[in-house]
């Protein structure tokens, strides 16, 4: 969608994230790309909360656009796996709360991230989880038509519903969610297949492996990645459910406890 770079607000004297925005050359509407920069930096502008990350302007100059956002410290989710492989369930459990908590005020303001996955997810300084880039995001009713056969997201990452009929919602935010912390727990993607096509195929029809290194996350992952967004966990529920985990009222992180019903939801 762009490149970042890193720079300097000389008049506030503090770094700043600048996305810079290429056109690239089959692009003939310049005016809908325009507007789809636009959306981004309105979506991520509605929210305010520490998880996700802040914008503070938009810019244009010579007819380019740039989204001038907070600058983030440490890394994405996505390099800690490559680094680490597998991360500790602990750790995950903390992302998982901190996570649904941003996409709880994200929803709040009727805004769909529609890109949820490891590399837009940065962890910040301070023990911060911060959701990024919003260059897909809608807000309701808002959202453009999809066409027959148009991908919109990360195909590894998308819900069900999002593939076979175009749906986008909180729920299908959840599903991306589930695959995302699968990614965290195992080391690798829920449905990595060798083309766009295979891939697309697994999430619509298949179960991924049993995450076998989720503990107690593995029942919130499971519940996540239900094919059916009606019988999926809500953010209340899984948020519920993890804050239980992090008040040692389950244990050990090791075991798989009873039915998520024994848990209270938050």
């Amino acid at each position: 969608m762009g490149t970042v770079w890193l720079a300097e607000d000389e008049i506030l004297v503090r770094p700043v994230a600048i996305k810079e925005f290429t056109l690239p050359e089959d692009v003939i509407d310049s005016t809908a790309a325009s507007a789809r920069v636009l959306s981004e930096a309105q979506a991520a502008a509605r929210v305010s909360h520490r998880g996700v990350v802040r914008v503070y302007d938009l810019a244009a100059e010579d007819g380019q656009l740039w989204i001038v956002m907070e600058a983030l410290s440490g890394q994405t989710l996505a390099a800690a796996i490559r680094q680490q492989g597998r991360l500790d369930p602990v750790r995950v459990v903390d992302i998982a709360v901190q996570l649904l908590e941003a996409l709880r005020a994200v929803h709040r303001e009727g805004v769909i991230h529609r890109d949820i996955k490891p590399s837009n997810v940065q962890l910040s300084g301070e023990s911060r989880v911060v959701l990024t880039d919003f260059g897909l995001a809608s807000r309701g009713s808002e959202a453009p038509p999809i066409k027959p056969g148009q991908v919109v997201g990360s195909p590894p990452f998308m819900a069900p519903e999002s593939i076979q009929q175009g749906r986008f919602g909180p729920a299908s935010d959840l599903f991306s969610l589930g695959a995302t912390l699968y990614a965290a727990v195992e080391g690798r993607q829920p449905f990595d297949e060798m083309s766009t096509f295979s891939t697309l195929e697994a999430v619509k029809n298949q179960v991924p492996p049993p995450a076998r290194h989720a503990g107690c996350l593995r029942h919130v992952i499971d519940g996540l990645l239900a094919k059916d967004p009606d019988a999926r966990l809500t953010l209340s529920q899984a948020h519920g459910y993890l804050k239980a985990i992090q008040s040692a009222q389950i244990e050990p992180l090791r075991g798989i406890p009873g039915e998520l019903g024994e848990v209270t939801a938050g």
